[in-house]
C-alpha cells in the first residue's frame, strides 16, 4: 500500500499533462542552441582581439590615449593595443618634425677634434639637450686616453738623399697638419718603391717581379684596405716606412663629378686596433696607473699622408720594371713604374698626449626587460668639418633621441631599454666606445642586445650597404621592405636593391669592418651590430677625412638629396629600434651562423686531400657545425610550440638569443692579448680565418702565399694546425652547447 500526503493546490491538472512541458522545450531548443552560438563567437572575438597583440609581427600591448598622438598620457587613459602598423605611423609623424638638414649643417661647422676646447663645448650642448628630451637617464664617461698629435715646433718632414746618404732637396707636405696618428716617430731612410695598394699580396707580388720591399720606403695608394693594414704589411715585409697618397684612379672622373684637389693629403690612423693603444684591454679612467704595455698593433715604422701632387714628384723618378696593367694610375706619369727610386728621408715627430674624452649617455628605460639595452651610437669628434664622417651621425642621433622621447610621451613603452651614446674620440680608432666596452665589459656581455652605428651613414645616394652580424640580416631585409628608397619614388629600398641584384644579401651585406666602432662591439664584446650606409656608385666619396668633407661639398655629392637619404637611415634605424626594443621574442636568426661555418668550411675542404696525407683531419669542425645547427632547430622548435604569453619562457628564450654573439668569442684566449676573440670575425690564431690561411700553406704558391707567415718565411706546422683546429672546434661546440640551453637538453654527437 502507497502513502499518499494531500496534493498541493493547483498540482493536479499538471500531474494529468506532463507532455505540455516537453513539447514546449522541443520549440526552445534550437533558440537556446542559438544563443550559446552567438555568446561563444562573441567571447572568441573577444579573445582574438585581446590576445592579437602578442604575435611576434604586430607587438606588444602598449598605452593608447587618443587619436590624437600629440595629447600627454593621462593617469585614467584607458589600456589598448598599438600593432606595427600604429608604432610605424607614430615614429614617422614624429620623426618627420625634426630639422636633420640643420643640425648637420651647424654640427660640421664647429671644431671638434677628439680634446680641444670646441669638442668640450659640444659635449655640453648635446648633454643639455638629452636632458631637454626628459630622458630616464642621461650622464657622461670621462676617459684620459693616449693620443698622438702632430708637434708644430717640429713638422714632419720628406728629402730626397744622394747616393752618399746627404740629404737633398726638401719636399713640401703641402698639408703640413694631416698626419697618421700613431705612426712611429723618428726617421726612415730608404730607396723608394712603389706598392699598389699595400695589401699582402701586393707586396708578394713585388718580390715575385724581382724588386724587393724590404728596406725600401713604400708610396701605397689610399683605399681597399685602412692605413693600419697597409703599414702593419709593409712592416710584415720589412719596409722601412710608408708615404699613402690618394691617387685620382680611386675617385670620381669626369666633368661633372666632384673629386679630391690633387694638393689635399688625407688623413687616418695607423693602429691596428680599436681603443687607446697604450692601455690595451683596460678602460682609461680616472688617469689610472697601468702595465707599462703597448698595444701590438701600434707599428714599429712611421708613415706618412701625402698629395697626389708630392706622389706625382715621386712616381716619376721611380726605375725598374713597368707595374701591371692594374696597378697603373691617373697621374700624368706613364708608365707608373716598380722602382726602386732615388733615396729618401722620412721624419716624422708626432708626439702623445694624455687626453680627456668624453662619452654622453640617454637611456630609455624599458617596461618590462628595463636590464637588457638596445644601444645605437654615433662618432662626435672629427678631423676637419667631418660632415659625412661624424656630422650626419651625430644629427640623425640627436632626432632619433627627440622621436623616441616623444613616442614615449604618447603612449609607447618598450620592453627593453633605449640606450643612445655620442662617442668621443672616434678618428683615432674608436677610442671612446673600445674604453667604454673594456670598462663594462663583464656587464655588457649580459645585457647589451644589438649594437646599431650611425657613422659614415650617408657617402652617397646611389647603392645601400649593411656592414652587419649574420644574426641581423633577416631583420635587415624586413625593414628594408618598410623604408621607402630615397632616390627612386614609389620604390622601397629593398624594391630598389633587387632591381640592381636579384640576390639582396650579395648586393646589401658586408661583414663589418675594423675601422667601424660596432666591430668592437661583436668581435671584442661578443654583441650582434650593424652600420648602414648609402654610398656613391663607383668610386668612394672622395672627400672622406679631409679638410674638405663640409657640408656644402657632401650636399653637392648628393646633388642636393642629403636631407632624403639621411632620412631615409633615420628611418631604418628607428624601425630597428623599435622591434628590438618592443617584440616579445628578439627577432635575432640564431641559425644564420650555421650557414656561415658551412660557407668556410666549403673553403676548407679543399685541402682536405692534403691534410689526410699527413694523417690530419677537419672532422672536429664538421661535428661541432652539426651539433650548433640541430642546437639551433631544436630551439626554434621548441619556440614555435610555446605560449608567446608565458613571460618566464619568453625571457628565457630571450636570454639565448641575445648571447649567441657572445657564444663565440673564444674562451681560451685572453682578451688583453688578443681582444679580437671572435672566431668569424676576430683576429688571431683562434679565428677560423687564420686556420684557412695556413692551411693554404700547404701548398707552395699558392693563396696563403699572401699571409705575414710567408713573409716571415714560415710554413705549415702540424702542431699549429693542431692548436688552432682545436681552439675553433671547441668554441663553436660551446657555442651549440650554450644554444641548447640547461645542461640536461645537451644532445651533441661530438
Amino acid at each position: 500500500m502507497e502513502l499518499r500526503g494531500p496534493e498541493p493546490l493547483g498540482s493536479r491538472p499538471a500531474r494529468q499533462n506532463p507532455g505540455l512541458w516537453e513539447a514546449a522545450g522541443r520549440r526552445a531548443a534550437p533558440y537556446l542552441v542559438l544563443t550559446a552560438l552567438l555568446i561563444f563567437t562573441g567571447a572568441f572575438l573577444l579573445g582574438y582581439v585581446a590576445f592579437r597583440g602578442s604575435c611576434q609581427a604586430c607587438g606588444d600591448d602598449v598605452m593608447v590615449v587618443s587619436e590624437d598622438l600629440n595629447d600627454e598620457l593621462s593617469p585614467d587613459s584607458h589600456q589598448g593595443t598599438l600593432y606595427w602598423s600604429d608604432l610605424q605611423a607614430m615614429f614617422l609623424r614624429f620623426l618627420g618634425e625634426g630639422h636633420l638638414e640643420d643640425t648637420i649643417r651647424q654640427t660640421s661647422l664647429r671644431e671638434r677634434v677628439a680634446g680641444s676646447a670646441g669638442m668640450a663645448a659640444l659635449a655640453q650642448d648635446i648633454r643639455a639637450e638629452l636632458l631637454r628630451q626628459r630622458l630616464d637617464h642621461v650622464w657622461m664617461d670621462t676617459h684620459y686616453v693616449g693620443l698622438q698629435f702632430p708637434d708644430p715646433a717640429r713638422p714632419n718632414t720628406l728629402h730626397w738623399v744622394d747616393a752618399s746618404g746627404k740629404h737633398g732637396e726638401q719636399l713640401p707636405l703641402e698639408d703640413p697638419d694631416v698626419y697618421c696618428p700613431y705612426s712611429a716617430t723618428g726617421n726612415a731612410t730608404g730607396k723608394l718603391v712603389y706598392a699598389h695598394y699595400g695589401r699582402p699580396e701586393d707586396l708578394q707580388d713585388l718580390r715575385a717581379r724581382g724588386v724587393e720591399p724590404a728596406g725600401r720606403l713604400l708610396l701605397v695608394r689610399l683605399g681597399v684596405i685602412n692605413f693600419a693594414q697597409k703599414v702593419a704589411s709593409a712592416q710584415d715585409f720589412g719596409a722601412q716606412g710608408v708615404l699613402i697618397y690618394p691617387d685620382p684612379a680611386d675617385f670620381s672622373q669626369g666633368p661633372h663629378k666632384l673629386s679630391l684637389s690633387s694638393h689635399r693629403a688625407v688623413y687616418g690612423h695607423v693602429h691596428l686596433g680599436t681603443g687607446d693603444p697604450y692601455t690595451p684591454g683596460f678602460p682609461s679612467f680616472n688617469q689610472t696607473q697601468f702595465p707599462p704595455v703597448q698595444s701590438s698593433g701600434l707599428p714599429s715604422i712611421p708613415a706618412q699622408p701625402i698629395s697626389a701632387d708630392i706622389a706625382f714628384l715621386l712616381l716619376r723618378k721611380l726605375e725598374g720594371p713597368v707595374a701591371p696593367q692594374e696597378w697603373q694610375g691617373h697621374l700624368p706619369v706613364s708608365p707608373y713604374r716598380l722602382g726602386p727610386g732615388p733615396g729618401l728621408h722620412l721624419g716624422v715627430n708626432n708626439h702623445r698626449a694624455s687626453t680627456p674624452i668624453s662619452n654622453i649617455f640617454g637611456c630609455i628605460e624599458g617596461r618590462s626587460e628595463p636590464d637588457q639595452y638596445v644601444v645605437i651610437g654615433a662618432q662626435r669628434d672629427a678631423w676637419g668639418p667631418g660632415a659625412a664622417k661624424s656630422a650626419v651621425g651625430t644629427a640623425i642621433l640627436l632626432e632619433l633621441v627627440r622621436t623616441f622621447s616623444s613616442m614615449v610621451s604618447n603612449g609607447f613603452q618598450p620592453r627593453r631599454s633605449l640606450l643612445f651614446i655620442s662617442w668621443d674620440g672616434g678618428d683615432f680608432g674608436s677610442v671612446g666606445s673600445m674604453e667604454w666596452l673594456e670598462g663594462y665589459l663583464s656587464v655588457l656581455h649580459l645585457k647589451a642586445v644589438v649594437y646599431v652605428s650611425l657613422d659614415n651613414a650617408v657617402l652617397g645616394d646611389d647603392k645601400f650597404h649593411a656592414k652587419t652580424s649574420p644574426l641581423l640580416i633577416s631583420l635587415i631585409e624586413n625593414i628594408l621592405k618598410q623604408v621607402d628608397s630615397p632616390n627612386r619614388s614609389g620604390q622601397t629600398l629593398y624594391e630598389q636593391v633587387v632591381v640592381t641584384n636579384h640576390s639582396w644579401e650579395a648586393e646589401v651585406i658586408r661583414p663589418l669592418p675594423m675601422d667601424s666602432s660596432a666591430y668592437s662591439f661583436t668581435a671584442f664584446a661578443g654583441v650582434p651590430a650593424v652600420e648602414f650606409s648609402f654610398m656613391e656608385d663607383g668610386p668612394a666619396y672622395p672627400f672622406l677625412h679631409t679638410k674638405d668633407d663640409t657640408y656644402e661639398n657632401l650636399h653637392r655629392v648628393l646633388r642636393g638629396r642629403l636631407p632624403a637619404v639621411a632620412q631615409a637611415v633615420a628611418q631604418l634605424a628607428g624601425q630597428l629600434l623599435i622591434r628590438l626594443s618592443h617584440d616579445h621574442l628578439l627577432p635575432l636568426d640564431f641559425g644564420r651562423y650555421g650557414d656561415v661555418v658551412l660557407r668556410h668550411i666549403g673553403s676548407l675542404n679543399e685541402f682536405s686531400g692534403d691534410l689526410k696525407a699527413r694523417g690530419l683531419t677537419l672532422q672536429w669542425v664538421y661535428s661541432a657545425r652539426g651539433d650548433y645547427i640541430r642546437a639551433a632547430e631544436k630551439l626554434r622548435k621548441e619556440i614555435y610550440s610555446s605560449e608567446e604569453s608565458d613571460e618566464r619562457l619568453m625571457r628565457m628564450y630571450n636570454v639565448r638569443i641575445m648571447r649567441v654573439e657572445f657564444y663565440f668569442l673564444s674562451q681560451y684566449v685572453s682578451p688583453a692579448e688578443s681582444p679580437f676573440r671572435h672566431i668569424f670575425l676576430g683576429r688571431g690564431d683562434h679565428t677560423l680565418r687564420a686556420l684557412l690561411d695556413h692551411v693554404r700553406l700547404l701548398r707552395a704558391g699558392g693563396p696563403g702565399a699572401t699571409s705575414s707567415q710567408v713573409a716571415r718565411g714560415l710554413g705549415f706546422q702540424e702542431s699549429r694546425f693542431r692548436r688552432q683546429l682545436a681552439l675553433l672546434t671547441w668554441t663553436l661546440q660551446g657555442a651549440a652547447n650554450a644554444l641548447s640551453g640547461d645542461v640536461w637538453n645537451i644532445d651533441n654527437n661530438f
